[in-house]
């Protein structure tokens, strides 16, 4: 088996802690040890914690703590991976063979399109419709599906148009992949970051071939902990954790401990208004930066998560503007052909506001450069 690079990762990896200012980031600016436990206390009790192996899977209190998210879960549902990344990973290596068909919700974090095509599958897109605010176009979707269909993959809230499915839209999946038999994979990491709803509706108890990835990174602003999660039937659960054996083998105890303290409920909560803060706070400053532009970009306000998704007009690809920006500036934000579309930019609106601030103010002047060209 060869792997197809993962473009997007791979740009990230190699320049996002070198550039100055890196607005390529889709969460918010990370929750220190501090702010998490403010407890003299309890941090004395993190420190007496062994860093030996923990319990491969997660421990019982944190599967339960997880299950606890999903009504109706037990720990025996929750596979406890290193990352939603390793989530993704071990679904689609165990569900995926040569000569599947996975149908997949387009544009989306392309992790998911490199691996099962790397794994022999066939994907057939169903795109997300920018002039009906990236509704899905749920009638592709149904021509798309078929008896070859293995896995309907959806990213809710998406990755990366902030987009938020409705009920009837889920319904609407759900029911395609019951016709076809198909296992159901909702990548739901941004699940929490909405900015004027409420808590965005799960799959989870939808349909009984759904399976939930998801994780600390994104809503909870906790991605050095390295710590996601599977949540389906037992059984799949089960063959996560014995192909978890392959992989990570199982997460460290320090990031198990803080997982627990995360998810209380209390802090859960605290944690979210954190990220929706963040988000609420830094989004106008965006906006006003756009429309401060000339029309040269346009974009519809994200519902969840720390990114708009910007479409500019100028005349040039997006990965060399791109390019261009981190050398010239030193400012790295996501081109849209990481996500097989023309003509867009990811920016992340997650961190400080005067580091956002600053990054846009460098893309301007690259800008003003540019149109002198």
């Amino acid at each position: 088996m060869k792997l197809e690079q993962f473009e997007m990762e791979r740009m990230q990896s190699t320049w996002e802690n070198i550039v100055r200012f890196n607005l390529s980031e889709s969460g918010v600016h990370p929750v220190a040890i501090g702010e998490l436990i403010p407890d003299e206390e309890a941090r004395r009790a993190l420190l007496r914690t062994e860093l030996g192996y923990s319990q491969s899977n997660g421990t019982v209190e944190l599967r339960r703590a997880i299950a606890a998210t999903y009504p109706g879960a037990t720990e025996d549902n929750v596979t406890v991976t290193t990352g939603t990344a390793e989530a993704n990973f071990l679904v689609s290596w165990m569900l995926t063979e040569p000569g599947d068909e996975v149908v997949m919700m387009m544009p989306n974090y392309m992790q998911l399109w490199g691996l099962v095509r790397s794994f022999g599958a066939d994907v057939k897109p169903f795109h997300l419709l920018e002039d009906r605010g990236w509704a899905p176009g749920l009638d592709e979707l149904e021509s798309a599906v078929s008896s070859k269909t293995r896995l309907i993959a959806v990213c809710n809230p998406n990755n990366p148009t902030g987009a938020i499915l409705s009920e009837e839209e889920m319904m609407r999946i759900v029911d395609a992949a019951r016709r076809a038999g198909a296992w159901l994979l909702a990548d739901e990491v941004y699940r929490g970051a909405e900015l004027r709803r409420g808590l965005t509706p799960s799959f989870w108890g939808r349909y009984e071939k759904a399976i939930i990835t998801s994780g600390l990174s994104k809503a909870y602003g906790l991605p050095g902990l390295r710590i996601g999660w599977v949540v389906s039937t037992s059984e799949i659960a089960v063959r996560a954790w014995a192909y978890h054996d392959y992989t990570t083998i199982g997460p460290g105890p320090t990031s198990d401990s803080l997982a627990r303290v995360a998810l209380k409920p209390e802090n859960r909560e605290r944690l979210f208004e954190r990220t929706r803060g963040i988000i609420r706070s830094n989004l106008p400053t965006l906006r006003e930066w756009v429309d401060g532009q000339g029309g040269l970009f346009s974009f519809r306000d994200p519902e969840a998560g720390a990114i708009a998704y910007v479409r500019y007009n100028l005349d040039i690809e997006s990965i060399e503007l791109v390019e261009r920006l981190r050398k010239e500036k030193s400012v790295l934000i996501v081109p849209g052909a990481h996500f097989l579309m023309g003509n867009y930019l990811r920016i992340g609106i997650g961190d400080r506001p005067e580091h956002l601030r600053a990054g846009l103010e460098l893309i301007s002047s690259f800008l003003a450069e540019f149109s002198k060209t």
